[in-house]
């Protein structure tokens, strides 16, 4: 691992992304003030005894919560790779081991995780899965920061799990992709806008992956840190990287009973991810076998993920939970989302989608402070939320740039209206899954949208062939 800290920060300003648009409720003078992001992704922890890995997608977890106590849905990398036919894109590129080959992921959380190293080792280890070519950890000055668990204004600890679920599952998907976790100082959109213009400055051609977000009813108005976050991703698409985030977990209205978006998602220079679950709960995946809980204690010994199943919007009433979505208070709709499809003026979210249940979530291991939880956990957990969608489509698109550096072509940069343009082509049906059934309003709560078919302001476009999708993001 290298620590680097860079002396200076160089961002270009060049380049005017047509979509960038303000309203203009941001052409008023900037205000000085900050503000925090959130990440805190949910989670339940399970037995070590019953994380077996690529073969059972069962584990026992002690939370009463969980409405299938105590039996709870989880998914090691494989089934994943399965259901979204990862494996089609590794034929492709010369198999898992090769796949992100050349290519460059870049991971931005505030904070990072003491434990980030041995923690991702000991996941690949148990997975099978080989050590990336190259793990960076950059921080920004005055360099990494000391672990605090007992930050609880600031959710440091969340923080950890959110960094240890981005590194681990982006690795996972593209395990010959170099990793750069990009850890700013504190989650202040100063620090991080901070901390991203190093990135992007450092690893041109990147794909850059951010699991956080504010909702935008707390900084509407013209908010510096927006503006340094705009500027920020204008100097990605000039140096031809693909910016993702997350598009929320707590429903249309982020919590309360206004449609709003999530930011940076809502930026139209940022390439939104909202969320999905299992249709019916554990039905994203197709199994050769029984996959029953029953009879126990005995679990099955194995049942092999064969494809696909079924998927709706992710809305888990029990956390409660829901995926994000919304039109934007902030920014105007870019020319690649017009009226007609969205039926608004306004940038909508998401742009796409990815499995984000808890029930049903990928298993992630994490020992930053297992006693500050529970002295009984042994480091295993289920972990959601749209935040194990940003990463794994980073590694996704990682993917596509090494199948278009294979054919002598660019990476793809700011790739929205790529996105938009296959999926409103004949190739929507094997590039996609359409997402056509559930909602994202958030329980207790009166906003949502309904998934329909095409595209729609609770899953986006829906989730990926990734297979399909590649190959023609490469083309």
């Amino acid at each position: 691992m290298n620590r680097l800290f860079p002396s200076a920060i160089l961002v270009s300003l060049l380049l005017v992304v047509p979509g960038a648009v303000l309203t203009s409720s941001q052409a008023q003078p900037a205000s000085s003030g900050d503000f925090n992001y959130f990440a805190n992704p949910p989670y339940v922890a399970v037995s070590p005894s019953t994380v077996v890995p690529n073969d059972v997608p069962l584990c026992l977890t002690s939370n009463t919560n969980v409405p299938t106590y105590p039996v709870i849905y989880c998914y090691s990398p494989n089934f994943i790779q399965t259901a979204y036919n990862f494996n089609g894109a590794y034929k492709l590129v010369g198999g898992y081991g090769a796949a992100g080959e050349g290519q460059t992921i870049v991971i931005v959380d505030a904070y990072g995780s003491p434990t980030i190293e041995s923690d991702l080792h000991h996941f690949d280890s148990i997975f099978g899965i080989p050590d990336p070519p190259s793990f960076q950890i950059v921080c920004s000055p005055p360099g990494c920061p000391s672990f605090n668990p007992l930050n609880f204004p600031l959710d440091e600890l969340g923080w950890t799990i959110e960094t240890t679920l981005d590194v681990e599952y982006a690795h996972a998907m593209a395990p010959a992709a170099n990793i750069v976790l990009v850890v700013a100082s504190t989650p202040a959109g100063d620090a991080i806008n901070t901390a991203e213009a190093i990135a992007i400055s450092s690893f041109p051609g990147s794909v850059m992956s951010q699991s956080f977000g504010i909702p935008e009813y707390l900084i509407t108005g013209n908010n510096a840190q927006v503006q340094q976050a705009e500027q920020n991703y204008i100097a990605a698409a000039a140096a031809g990287i693909t910016v993702l985030a997350s598009a929320g977990d707590a429903g249309a209205g982020n919590g309360i009973n206004t449609a709003n978006a999530l930011f940076p998602s809502s930026s139209p220079l940022v390439t939104a991810v909202g969320g999905t679950q299992g249709n019916p709960l554990g039905g994203l995946v197709k199994y050769k076998g029984s996959c029953s809980p029953s009879p126990r204690p005995g679990f099955p010994t194995s049942c092999t993920p064969t494809g696909y199943g079924s998927e709706a919007v992710w809305n888990e009433a029990w956390l409660p939970a829901a995926g994000g979505g919304a039109p934007s208070l902030i920014f105007a709709a870019p020319s690649w989302q017009p009226f007609s499809l969205t039926g608004s003026t306004m940038r909508t979210t998401p742009d796409i989608s990815y499995n984000a249940a808890v029930d049903g979530g990928v298993l992630v291991y994490w020992t930053a402070c297992l006693t500050c939880i529970s002295p009984t956990f042994s480091g295993w957990f289920v972990v959601g939320g749209t935040s194990a969608g940003s990463p794994q489509w980073a590694a996704i698109f990682a993917i596509a740039d090494q199948l278009r550096s294979m054919n002598h072509k660019g990476p793809l940069g700011f790739v929205n209206p790529a996105l938009y343009r296959l999926a409103e082509s004949r190739k929507y049906t094997s590039d996609f899954h359409d997402i056509t059934v559930g909602n994202n309003e958030l329980a207790g709560t009166t906003i949502g949208f309904n998934a329909q078919p095409g595209y729609d302001l609770a899953s986006g476009w829906g989730t990926p062939n990734v297979g399909n999708l590649v190959a023609d993001l490469s083309s």
